[in-house]
């Protein structure tokens, strides 16, 4: 499994989540004690944001990490694989 897949994965479960609690990017980064720079790099699933800034935007949003078995990547994941 590529690492760069799983980051998407786990930024765009974040970003869901937060728009599900009706936050804005600049309440979770309020809560998260982070930027909303740093917030849209998360969304983002930016591999250059430390795993410090991932926990402080799960803990705001009342989230923790599980490790699972990965799941085969869907299409459209395979595609954005190769632009």
């Amino acid at each position: 499994m590529d690492a760069t897949l799983l980051v998407t994965r786990l930024a765009e479960k974040i970003r869901l989540r937060r728009l599900n609690r009706g936050l804005t990017q600049a309440d979770l980064a309020s809560l998260a004690g982070l930027t909303r720079q740093k917030v849209i790099a998360v969304e983002k699933g930016s591999m250059a944001v430390g795993m410090s800034a991932y926990a402080k935007v799960l803990a705001a949003l009342d989230c923790e990490l599980e490790v699972i078995p990965a799941a085969m990547p869907t299409l459209d994941e395979i595609h954005g694989l190769f632009d």
